[in-house]
């Protein structure tokens, strides 16, 4: 099976729909076996000012998510879906995501053939150059285009210390 070319059929159709409902599709997984298939959706507000999306509103938008994925039908045979909102490691996939996270902690991987291929640092941004980050201590840049993975690093410290664990 194939995941690639189903997941970006799957994004493409509900990023869609998600509109008329008030939501952003932050990203779309598909894994596990060809005998029992995962769609994992992960979903947010459109309107960025609002919180997170609650466990009842979840429950709610899944129905429409299911309706698409019926219609689509993207898999032979049954799959599970599983609908959730982005969480503190949320992905990074659009110059938007990069954009509006500036400033955060991220691990990045990406398609390079050629040298070093996971990054972790702080975001800067996005400009002509490509996506921004600054790595141990020294400024890079990257296309877009290369980046394969990106998502936040949240920090879980308490006052500078590791929670349940030495400093």
């Amino acid at each position: 099976m194939a995941k690639e070319p189903i997941r970006d059929m799957v994004l493409e159709a509900l990023e869609k729909e998600a509109p008329l409902h008030g939501l952003d599709i932050v990203d779309v997984e598909v894994v596990g076996v060809a005998s029992a298939p995962v769609v994992r959706v992960r979903i947010a507000h459109a309107d960025e000012s609002l919180p997170t999306v609650t466990l009842d509103e979840v429950t709610r938008e899944t129905s429409w998510i299911a309706e698409v994925l019926d219609e689509l039908d993207p898999l032979p045979g049954s799959y599970s879906l599983e609908v959730s909102s982005p969480g503190l490691d949320r992905p990074l996939r659009r110059a938007h995501d990069f954009e509006r996270f500036a400033g955060s902690n991220v691990v990045v991987q990406t398609t390079a053939t050629e040298g070093r291929r996971h990054f972790t640092g702080r975001l800067l941004g996005v400009s002509d150059a490509g996506v921004g980050l600054l790595v141990d201590g020294e400024q890079i840049h990257m296309p877009l285009s290369s980046i394969k993975k990106a998502k936040l690093k949240p920090d879980l410290s308490i006052n500078g210390k590791k929670r349940g664990g030495r400093n």
